[in-house]
């Protein structure tokens, strides 16, 4: 798998303005929307991990702002390039937890039993809230630019993920998780469930 986001994955889905995937200015916008939610609950973030960090578009966010920002990757490329840590999240977590983790369109390039592995190992390393990103297969077929999209994937449906990661996080909707057993004042109507 690690040979898989080589230098020209890179280049395609990240590096060049024409064919990425998002740049700084959507992460930036997407970053906003999701802290003001969060500070909105009077939920304070100080650590962040970014799993599947690619070109460190979060982590440099977070990292403008003062927040500590740990940056994971799989890809080898993207490590040295970049800066990130080696580790690939469907069989390693953190010996520590981090008030937000950011996991961006990394579950659908593993296996069923690796996309598993990595819900529990989000789970356990995370304290506070989780903002995933993964594709479906209705996605695919409804909203996905596919000339900017990446097609080898495993495309699964919302239930596939949304089953795995109930046991571990309730929905707040929006891609935005928050890890079960935290006492937090939402509405009923607040929760995506």
């Amino acid at each position: 798998m690690k040979t898989r986001f080589d230098a020209a994955y890179y280049r395609r889905f990240y590096e060049s303005p024409r064919t990425r995937v998002q740049g700084p200015r959507e992460v930036d916008r997407l970053a906003r929307a999701l802290m003001a939610m969060l500070a909105w609950m009077g939920e304070p973030v100080k650590d962040v991990l970014d799993v599947g960090a690619g070109t460190g578009l979060w982590r440099n966010w977070f990292g403008r702002r003062d927040v500590r920002c740990r940056s994971v990757d799989v890809s080898d490329y993207a490590c040295r390039k970049y800066g990130h840590e080696l580790h690939d999240i469907a069989r390693w977590h953190a010996s520590e937890t981090f008030d937000l983790i950011v996991c961006q369109g990394v579950l659908p390039y593993l296996s069923d039993a690796g996309a598993e592995g990595a819900i529990r190992n989000l789970a356990r390393m995370c304290r506070g809230f989780l903002y995933l990103e993964a594709i479906t297969e209705r996605d695919w077929r409804t909203v996905c630019d596919r000339s900017a999209t990446d097609s080898a994937m495993r495309l699964r449906t919302a239930a596939w993920y949304r089953k795995r990661l109930a046991k571990h996080f309730v929905a707040l909707g929006l891609g935005l998780w928050m890890r079960r057993g935290r006492t937090s004042r939402l509405y009923e109507l607040e929760r995506g469930e």
